[in-house]
């Protein structure tokens, strides 16, 4: 099945007051989303991933002994990265459920401890990738990193949150600041009912 760009679940400048701009959620969703979404149709036309849902292509194409990824597996990675990555924001969403705070605390022994812990995942990813919150395998919750586009969906863990460090998600509202980036998104632009979803 060809990739879609899926329509943001807010507007553009639904996050304006809370640090994402109307501009950068147009450059970030509408062109570099976008440029993941065309690119990689245009790749996969053709060859054995042609039908494939992007998880499938995700799981397939993923190479551990490789630094470098092929385009297919970068275009979907990416792809699928950035879906989860608008839905897991949103106005209206900073209010933690109960049963996930409760799971957070089990597993960091606070909410802050783990703000801490996926901050300096975050700002410690050398050059491009991204910080998540996953389900581990085992059924723990811990803080990853990955490098460019390699997800969680490459380990068999489940994505609970995930915060995009390359410099186009935060570079016109932050410039090279990443560190406050990271604070702010964990303050004010998670959609902790959209997390706990995940559970």
């Amino acid at each position: 099945m060809a990739f879609e760009l899926p329509d943001l679940p807010y507007a553009h400048d639904a996050l304006a007051d809370l640090g994402m701009s109307k501009e950068t959620l147009e450059y970030h969703h509408d062109l570099h989303h976008n440029a993941y979404v065309t690119t990689g149709n245009k790749l996969i036309e053709g060859t054995e991933w042609a039908g494939k849902s992007v998880e499938e292509i995700i799981k397939g194409t993923y190479d551990a002994s490789s630094v470098a990824q092929s385009g297919i597996f970068n275009n979907a990675s990416q792809h699928w990265n950035h879906t989860q990555f608008w839905e897991m924001m949103g106005p209206k969403g900073d209010v933690m459920p109960s049963e996930l705070e409760k799971a957070i605390t089990e597993s960091f022994g606070s909410v802050d401890k783990f703000k801490d812990a996926f901050a300096a995942a975050g700002a410690g990813q050398f050059g491009s990738g991204w910080a998540w919150l996953v389900k581990d395998v085992d059924g723990g919750l811990k803080v990853t990193k990955t490098e460019n586009g390699v997800n969680p969906l490459c380990f068999g863990q489940t994505a609970l949150l995930g915060c995009d460090v390359w410099e186009h998600s935060y570079y016109i509202d932050f410039r090279n600041k990443r560190p406050a980036y990271l604070s702010n998104f964990l303050d004010k632009l998670v959609n902790w009912d959209n997390v706990a979803s995940r559970l």
